[in-house]
């Protein structure tokens, strides 16, 4: 059975999608919202509260099908010609980090490749061990000396995408994967290294797939 709690966050999830549904838009929207949450909510502000934020937007974010967008596909192929037939994608600020980091981690390495990188991404967004958004995974220690966690944050060359091409490429990948597409590359997956270092890490996390030029490993 499910807690107060939970069905507290079930109604604020039903009255974001039916503020959506039924044509609410702009300023409007967010006051008729924010008047319902408020009646709805009560004494359970404070333990709302307590959730982190990232944690209570992806409870409460409205679905794509409400938001009258794309999914992806249940089925993916892993190939040039499977990328080349999606549209070409766009997004707010956590699709440009994702797409980004596969730009600048990965866009030498085939189709699986970027997808492998991608999930070891999305699967530490999703760990309580790691930031709550893309973005704060990704920039997870940078500027601090040995503490990013992703190479090109911290290397000090310029991060000035050239290859339009490839920016395409990745674009649809991370667009791909924050649409909902299913991780089933790397077995969960959280770390990954090129196969011309061995840091400490990889000897102690089991090693879940080898894919292009990396190696992956899961934590934990």
């Amino acid at each position: 059975m499910l807690n107060r709690f939970a069905m507290r966050i079930l109604a604020i999830a039903a009255l974001s999608i039916s503020v959506a549904v039924t044509g609410v838009s702009g300023v409007h929207a967010d006051g008729v919202l924010a008047a319902r949450l408020s009646a709805l909510l009560g004494q359970e502000r404070i333990t709302i509260q307590q959730v982190p934020d990232g944690r209570v937007a992806a409870l409460t974010a409205v679905p794509p099908a409400a938001r009258n967008i794309a999914t992806a596909p249940d089925v993916m192929t892993y190939d040039q010609a499977f990328l080349t037939s999606q549209p070409t994608a766009s997004g707010g600020e956590q699709w440009r980090c994702l797409s980004e980091a596969l730009y600048f981690e990965a866009r030498g390495e085939n189709v699986r490749g970027l997808f492998a990188v991608g999930e070891v991404i999305m699967n530490r967004r999703d760990s309580s061990r790691y930031p709550s958004t893309l973005c704060g995974v990704i920039n997870q220690g940078t500027g601090r000396q040995f503490a990013c966690q992703f190479t090109y944050t911290c290397d000090g060359a310029a991060e000035s995408i050239q290859e339009q091409a490839a920016w395409v490429q990745v674009g649809k990948v991370a667009r791909l994967l924050l649409d909902g597409a299913p991780r089933q590359l790397t077995d969960g997956a959280t770390h990954y290294h090129t196969r011309a270092v061995s840091p400490r890490w990889a000897r102690i996390f089991p090693r879940t797939a080898s894919i292009g030029s990396h190696y992956f490993y899961r934590e934990g």
